[in-house]
């Protein structure tokens, strides 16, 4: 009995358990770990968040301090040689198949711990059961899926489980997901995040990484009407429940009529929605980059020159030396192009200067509007009165 254990499954049904195991660890990753502890925007009910934190406990041997301290730490140096797993500084490779060594390695300086893990659970279970013996839990569940269905599948069981997290969250969340896929927001760099598919299934919404570093205290990680985060509608459901309350999501932009002038609170409509501003932007680049080829000829010298820096202006934040100096050159033939690429950085410039004071900040932000306006480049005076509706 012992050998078959206690549920005589098809091998089917074997699978459909372990992916239903697996699942519900995923959640408890996404909506506890990542979600709740690591970014604070929501609050869970504490039998909830308790049920959450013992399943990571029993399926994965992973402490909530750790994580979210070392989850912390990659937003905060992102990118950098400070990064616990970046795959730009460690390699995709090392990253994807071997990430979790590089999250063990990190969960041993206790410098990384002070600094990022505050907030964390703290209590008697805590200090003496889930961090002092992380692994016990394992040992538990293992226990428990002999026992339930036999030897060698309650085995293979327990290996899907020891591995999905290493994999899919140590791996691919980290290491694909700053290495392949779709941007829809230009954030800062070095900042590389990916969005690594628009149906958020399977990793529990953590397949839309782009959107959650533009947003990271943001509950929903989907962000346009094409993505489906699956977490958020755990996350809506526990909270129709009256077991969670969402906290913050990426803010939604409004649009009223152009204001005369920029004022204070056009300012921190543009500053709230600034990787809306950003995208919109760089689709009026690209219309002003079309209407100069039509202009100088599409077969001309002056228009292949063009042509040959088009990759760049998706990437203006993220250029090479060499390739500045690339777009420098084939800027010289179009008026209307270097202009509309120095405003693109003025524009990012303004939330960026922390010194400036807010009647300065409209100050420039008006200034910046008319110049916009007189400039001649017609996507752009027509982007800035749109920028006047920001509400």
């Amino acid at each position: 009995m012992l050998f078959n254990g206690l549920l005589d499954l098809p091998w089917w049904g074997l699978v459909l358990v372990a992916l239903g195991l697996t699942h519900i660890t995923i959640a408890s990753v996404t909506i506890y770990l990542h979600r709740h502890q690591a970014h604070r925007a929501l609050d869970l009910h504490p039998a909830v968040a308790h049920f959450f934190r013992f399943w990571l406990w029993l399926t994965t041997g992973m402490v909530t301090k750790e994580w979210a301290a070392i989850h912390r730490k990659h937003h905060a140096k992102c990118e950098t040689a400070e990064d616990p797993h970046s795959p730009q500084i460690h390699g995709i490779n090392r990253v994807l198949w071997t990430g979790v060594m590089l999250y063990v390695k990190e969960a041993h300086y206790p410098e990384t711990m002070e600094r990022y893990g505050h907030g964390t659970p703290d209590d008697w279970l805590e200090r003496n059961l889930y961090a002092r013996h992380s692994l016990f839990g394992l040992w538990l569940m293992g226990a428990i899926d002999i026992a339930l269905f036999g030897v060698v599948p309650g085995m293979l069981i327990l290996i899907t489980q020891i591995a999905w997290i290493p994999f899919w969250a140590a791996g691919v969340i980290n290491g694909v997901g700053h290495y392949f896929g779709y941007r829809n927001w230009d954030v800062p760099p070095p900042d590389a995040s990916r969005n690594i598919s628009p149906i958020g299934i399977l990793i529990g919404g953590e397949e839309l990484h782009n959107n959650h570093h533009a947003f990271p205290a943001s509950a929903k990680f989907s962000l346009k009407w094409y993505e489906f985060d699956l977490g958020w509608r755990y996350i809506r459901a526990l909270e129709a429940l009256g077991l969670a309350t969402v906290k913050k999501v990426a803010p939604t932009p409004r649009f009223l009529e152009p204001k005369p002038v920029c004022d204070e609170q056009t300012l921190e409509a543009v500053i709230a929605n600034r990787y809306d501003v950003l995208a919109r932007y760089a689709k009026s680049l690209k219309r002003t980059y079309l209407q100069e080829l039509e202009r100088l000829g599409h077969w001309s010298k002056e228009a292949e020159a063009l042509k040959s820096a088009k990759d760049y202006f998706a990437r203006l934040q993220r250029l090479t030396e060499a390739e500045r100096t690339r777009l420098a050159e084939a800027l010289k033939n179009s008026r209307a192009l270097a202009t509309a690429v120095a405003m693109r950085q003025e524009l990012s410039e303004l939330w960026a200067r922390s010194s400036a004071t807010r009647s300065q900040l409209v100050t420039q932000l008006q200034d910046w509007c008319h110049r916009a306006e007189t400039s001649g480049v017609a996507p752009l005076a027509e982007f800035s009165l749109r920028l006047r509706r920001y509400a």
